[in-house]
């Protein structure tokens, strides 16, 4: 079988990206399976996304040679990733278990493109929870004293063990500036929709007493300012007022796992771009 790729890129919007994209893919025998695009007219920039093969493994070095002649003229910004490469990802956690367990599901019934290296948490908790699929568990508690040395500890973990994506599954605790900068693009978080609404302890018991009607969840990167990152994912259900806080609570579980479980995908799939405060998602 031919090996497959998949080219994503940016560039200032203008006539002719794809054309030139497409021919330069052509010059070196690749072959396009499915493509998505986007141009932009609030920000004036041009996305692509291209899933392609080569007929021969050795023409890759030559296309992105290529490719790298455009960044100048083109304002281009480029990747390609093998197809059948799967994300190396770290799954921050802390006591509640629900995306954990969902994200571990998926992945040993292949239906996420990634390979889960390792569990971080500042909680025992749900150690047994990844033993029982031999994924490693780290425990590091974390307190006001020890925020920054349990930080680089982490980022020690995610360079030692070369991780591309770092999923925050209901971590309850907030990443400095620092490591926020430093890993920007590759940490994924999932929180309620109520917030801003809702913030702190117990927001579905919160939303309970405000008598919602709709509850959801968000997925999105994590950023310096705090649950405003860029959009991955959302979605929401209706909700009625029979329903216990309790009950509310295990729905809300339901939407966040299958929200984050979405966003882990796509960006596996290399189907999320940015585009300044907000992304760009082929389907």
């Amino acid at each position: 079988m031919q090996p497959e790729y998949i080219l994503t890129l940016t560039c200032p919007d203008r006539k002719g990206v794809v054309h030139t994209i497409s021919g330069t893919l052509l010059q070196h025998e690749g072959n396009i399976i499915d493509s998505s695009q986007f141009g932009d007219e609030s920000t004036g920039l041009f996305f692509l996304r291209i899933h392609f093969s080569l007929e021969a493994s050795q023409e890759l070095p030559k296309l992105k040679t290529s490719l790298k002649e455009f960044e100048g003229s083109m304002g281009l910004q480029w990747a390609i990733a093998a197809r059948e490469t799967k994300t190396r990802v770290l799954i921050a956690v802390s006591r509640l278990g629900h995306c954990l367990n969902d994200l571990l599901f998926r992945w040993e019934n292949n239906l996420l493109p990634i390979e889960v290296c390792a569990v971080f948490s500042n909680h025992e908790q749900l150690k047994p929870m990844t033993y029982q699929r031999s994924v490693p568990f780290f425990h590091h508690p974390v307190s006001e004293d020890n925020r920054n040395s349990q930080e680089k500890l982490l980022l020690k973990l995610i360079n030692d063990l070369d991780i591309e994506l770092i999923v925050l599954a209901r971590y309850m605790q907030i990443l400095s500036p620092a490591i926020c900068e430093a890993l920007s693009g590759r940490i994924i978080n999932i929180h309620h929709s109520f917030l801003p609404s809702f913030k702190g302890a117990q927001p579905y018991k919160q939303a309970h007493e405000r008598g919602v009607k709709l509850i959801g969840a968000t997925a999105h990167y994590v950023t310096s300012q705090l649950d405003e990152g860029p959009i991955i994912e959302q979605d929401v259900e209706r909700v009625s007022h029979a329903l216990s806080p309790s009950e509310l609570s295990h729905m809300g579980a339901d939407i966040e796992s299958r929200v984050l479980a979405r966003a882990v995908k796509w960006h596996a799939e290399n189907r999320i771009l940015l585009n300044g405060s907000k992304t760009v998602v082929f389907p």
